[in-house]
């Protein structure tokens, strides 16, 4: 934990995928104060038609969403922060634009993540870790 999810109708290489994966890592440890080791990328190729955002005067058209499962306790300015800057690389590394992608965060205690290679069960989040 945490766990970003991004869900994508586009097809990338993978030199492109790993890239994204470091840039949002060394986002994601740096604006919420933790180790980047703790950090898990998926990206999820659905391909075209794969997902899509809806509207009420204009067709459905492609979209993306980053999913951000997260240990509680962070304010919310701080992830509101997170969410502009991993925004900000999914247009810029990705080539998305900002009205195809949401990001949502999906919180939990520390004890509801077990990382074998850090020691088991994870501590809840504390201002100041990692630094």
């Amino acid at each position: 934990m945490p766990y970003l999810q991004l869900d994508t109708p586009y097809l990338h290489s993978t030199g492109l995928k790993q890239r994204f994966a470091q840039c949002v890592g060394e986002i994601y440890a740096q604006q919420m104060g933790t180790r980047a080791d703790r950090v898990t990328v998926a990206i999820r190729e659905l391909g075209e038609g794969g997902i899509w955002r809806c509207g009420e005067q204009t067709p459905p058209r492609p979209a993306a969403l980053l999913m951000c499962d997260i240990r509680r306790g962070r304010p919310a300015e701080q992830r509101a922060e997170l969410a502009r800057l991993l925004v900000t690389a999914c247009c810029e590394v990705l080539g998305l634009t900002t009205d195809q992608i949401n990001l949502e965060f999906t919180q939990h205690a520390g004890d509801e993540m077990y990382h074998p290679m850090l020691g088991g069960l994870s501590e809840d989040w504390c201002e100041g870790e990692g630094r």
